[in-house]
């Protein structure tokens, strides 16, 4: 079941729903034999989460949140041996209890006053041994990546996607997303920032945060989406080590589809593929993937 919030930031951004019908698409190519389904806003029909092996969250944070109302039911699929995965945003709850069940439930989440916010490219030179890393090779990515949260002392915590992040992160002044004595000292030592992680909690069940997500570009980058797609699997009980078919790259044509918002006048589908070294057409990813052989 993967759940979409609200329409957020604009053109190209938070697309919640288009990332999600992207990620739908990447799980049956995966595995055909997996049920999804992609549904806007939480399912009026509880059964449809209560049968759920795993739940995929994208959508705002905070009191925005497309779960926050639903936190007990996320407790119950856990308890369950069910799967839980939040993306971007979606890692984000309001400080105290809403906070504390989020790292309860996720193992970590983004907590205003300790956690920031910048845009980087984050390399990620080596990854562990995990299913969630099957034929995931190391990458690099300009996105939004959330980084120094507030993680899980209890319960089994893996980093997946760790990074040091430059000092350039930290030229914004102090505030609730962009800046703390706390993560500054962090990036001063140099201390790797874990930005995606697997987690099982004491009580049962399988998690996943990933903090990027913010530009919908990224979704081309095959790294991006077999992580992803890996740990959706893992957390719903399947086997990410047993797939179907590899991923290939989708074009910036592609991830037009299923937008929340119309393209600006300005948009322009060539520049857009090169700021973020991704293929135009489908075209083009044929062209790369017959240079690859």
């Amino acid at each position: 079941m993967l759940i979409a919030g609200s329409p957020s930031h604009g053109y190209g951004a938070h697309e919640h729903y288009a990332g999600l019908k992207v990620l739908e698409q990447s799980l049956l190519e995966a595995n055909p034999n997996l049920q999804t389904e992609v549904v806007r806003g939480w399912p009026k029909d509880a059964s449809k989460v209560e049968s759920a092996d795993s739940v995929v969250l994208y959508s705002d944070g905070q009191g925005g949140h497309v779960a926050f109302d639903h936190r007990d039911e996320l407790r119950t699929l856990l308890k369950r041996g069910g799967g839980l995965v939040c993306l971007h945003y979606a890692t984000e709850m309001t400080p105290g209890e809403s906070g504390d069940d989020m790292v309860e439930l996720l193992g970590g989440h983004f907590e205003v006053h300790y956690s920031v916010n910048p845009h980087w490219i984050a390399k990620f030179d080596s990854l562990p041994e995990h299913p969630i890393t099957h034929n995931v090779e190391p990458f690099a990515t300009n996105d939004e990546w959330y980084f120094h949260l507030r993680f899980s002392d209890q319960g089994k915590l893996t980093p997946i996607l760790q990074s040091v992040a430059p000092e350039s992160t930290m030229r914004r002044p102090d505030g609730a997303h962009t800046g703390n004595p706390h993560a500054r000292k962090s990036v001063a030592a140099g201390e790797p920032q874990t930005v995606a992680w697997a987690y099982e909690p004491e009580f049962g069940g399988r998690s996943f945060g990933f903090t990027g997500g913010h530009h919908h570009w990224n979704w081309s980058h095959v790294p991006v989406r077999q992580l992803v797609t890996n740990a959706i699997r893992w957390t719903a009980g399947d086997d990410p080590t047993q797939e179907a078919n590899s991923l290939q790259p989708i074009s910036a044509e592609r991830l037009l589809a299923d937008q929340d918002f119309e393209p600006p006048t300005t948009f322009d589908l060539e520049t857009v593929a090169k700021q973020f070294a991704i293929p135009a057409t489908s075209e083009t990813s044929k062209d790369n993937a017959k240079k690859k052989r």
